[in-house]
């Protein structure tokens, strides 16, 4: 997918160049928990016996994003629906409007430009936005100063319905394109020095997807910034359509326009690819061994689910247990590792490590077996899948956004 030019027509309207300082005694994204003797027992290699008398080493940190504790979540965990339907409804409630194309113009889009593109054939809806090159750490950053209260249904299912992008932005806080995050080493949860102007935090990073995009702002934060308003606008339409809407859109807003195809709706850009294929209950092993630490558990029983991506089984394990710090039972009955309720262990259940049996106070089952339950729930397909797969594991939608919100965070600390 090309990449939005650097947006080099607005850089000239700038009053001047922006540099964002990283800083390196800023505010740090893990927030180490305690790894006691019967964490630290696990080692690879450990002789066969009670399959959770020695566990992998709680090797990862909890993260911490803003506004939310690393403790177990005290709402009740995996249902006790033997096999639940993966098309359930995202229940957002909002009417997303991918846009099909972005245009940058050469000066602001004003209302009289904006009635005109609406006007146009299969155009479904326009928005303008504020945009800007600012400079990280000696990187080019490319950011859009967005209106929050229209922006979320310009996005994608996951993202529009996730309350942290938008309280952040609210506040005057940078949200992160999850790529670019990962990209340049962005950590979210840290404070970066503007050079000469204010702290500004990265308080999350989500996978809204527009090409070329490194990061987002609100419109005033944005003037802060001096990021130029109006410069950019989000083109909604069919995508079969997008050279039509592309010559249309060009024809209104004049010579220099610079217009990018996005490729795709946005709720299937951050689909798995098309290989990746869910495995059948009878193809799913769920044989993992008897790894040494966590992290290379969630990693191997990722890998049985093409697709999935280890910091989600990370962000669950955490929220569940702490890594294994806390294996209940729950007030509602959920035990082990990963919370399962023994209802939902009976249908899902895996013996991991090859020792004769499904145990689910056993890490070395329990993690497989999550990998299981979320993957027969289509969560290797990413995107809304991945959502509602992460909503059927626990039937809150702020469960959804703070699992996510946590592997976004265990992917920028652990890049690939």
């Amino acid at each position: 997918m090309p990449r939005i030019p650097r947006l080099a027509i607005v850089v000239g309207t700038l009053a001047g160049v922006i540099v964002l300082t990283m800083a390196a005694a800023g505010v740090h994204l893990l927030a180490h928990g305690g790894t006691g003797a019967t964490a630290a027992a696990g080692a690879a290699g450990t002789a066969p016996g009670p399959a959770h008398s020695a566990g992998p080493r709680a090797d990862l940190p909890l993260v911490t994003v803003p506004g939310q504790d690393t403790g177990a979540a005290a709402a009740p965990t995996p249902s006790a629906i033997a096999r639940p339907s993966p098309d359930a409804s995202a229940g957002a409630g909002l009417r997303l409007t991918p846009p099909a194309v972005v245009a940058i113009a050469p000066r602001r889009v004003g209302d009289a430009h904006l009635r005109r593109l609406r006007s146009l054939r299969h155009v479904r809806g326009a928005l303008t936005v504020g945009g800007g090159a600012v400079r990280v750490a000696g990187v080019t950053l490319n950011l859009l100063a967005v209106p929050v209260a229209e922006f979320p249904r310009w996005t994608p299912v996951g993202v529009a319905d996730r309350p942290e992008p938008w309280e952040a932005l609210r506040r005057g806080e940078l949200v992160a394109e999850a790529a670019a995050a990962r990209r340049l080493g962005l950590v979210p949860g840290a404070h970066y020095q503007i050079d000469g102007g204010p702290r500004l935090r990265l308080a999350a990073a989500a996978a809204i997807g527009l090409p070329g995009i490194d990061g987002y702002v609100s419109e005033e934060t944005g003037r802060r910034l001096g990021l130029t308003p109006g410069v950019v606008v989000l083109v909604s339409g069919p995508v079969t359509r997008a050279g039509e809407l592309t010559g249309g859109v060009r024809r209104v807003l004049g010579a220099g326009t610079q217009v990018v195809v996005t490729g795709a709706p946005a709720a299937a850009r951050t689909a798995a690819p098309r290989a990746a294929r869910t495995p059948s209950r009878d193809e799913f092993t769920g044989r993992v061994g008897r790894p040494g630490s966590y992290i290379e558990l969630y990693r191997r029983a990722a890998a049985l689910c093409p697709g999935l991506s280890w910091t989600v089984l990370a962000a669950i394990g955490q929220v569940e247990s702490g890594h294994g710090r806390d294996n209940g039972p729950s007030s509602a009955g959920a035990l082990g590792p990963m919370q399962f309720m023994p209802a939902t262990w009976k249908a899902y259940g895996v013996d991991g490590d090859g020792d004769g049996r499904a145990d689910i106070m056993n890490p070395y089952d329990a993690v497989p077996a999550a990998a299981n339950y979320l993957c027969a729930t289509g969560a290797g397909q990413g995107g809304d899948r991945l959502a509602k797969a992460i909503w059927h594991y626990n039937h809150s939608w702020s469960y959804v956004s703070k699992v996510l919100s946590l592997a976004n965070a265990y992917a920028a600390a652990y890049p690939d």
